[in-house]
């Protein structure tokens, strides 16, 4: 592993955590938009992060909500603010030296695999592939026709 560390994304009022991992010569990073009921720190999503690191893919865990907001139901729900949320780490990814010029896929599960959707619609081809498990597509419906 080349890097692994704790990253922290500010925006507005809240404070975005994630673990960020980067194997040597990583050919691609894997962004986690986790959904209602789990976080960075989900085993099942860090087993799958493993496995991707060890192919060579970078992997990013992040709660797209502060602690406090995930404690709130509807805010789980709310896919606008989730799609924000995604995007304004995508931009970060983007700005750091060691991510910026990594191909990126989303990995989507729950609401977080709606927010992925929308956030692949509105980013075009910066989003290189999205994966959904057990995700709620149907949150998206409105948007997967682009």
């Amino acid at each position: 592993m080349r890097m692994e560390k704790l990253v922290q994304i500010k925006h507005l009022h809240v404070v975005l955590e994630g673990m960020l991992k980067i194997p040597q010569s990583a050919q691609g990073i894997v962004l986690f938009a986790h959904g209602s009921g789990s976080s960075r720190l989900s085993p099942r999503n860090n087993f799958v992060a493993d496995i991707l690191n060890d192919a060579g893919l970078a992997t990013l865990l992040i709660d797209l909500l502060s602690e406090q907001e995930d404690e709130i139901y509807q805010t789980r729900f709310d896919i606008d603010l989730l799609t924000e949320r995604l995007n304004i780490v995508i931009q970060w990814l983007k700005k750091q030296s060691a991510t910026q010029n990594l191909g990126l896929g989303i990995f989507g599960s729950s609401t977080g695999a709606a927010a992925a959707l929308r956030s692949a619609s509105e980013m075009g081809k910066e989003i290189k592939a999205v994966v959904s498990r057990g995700g709620r597509p149907d949150l998206a419906i409105d948007i997967l026709d682009k």
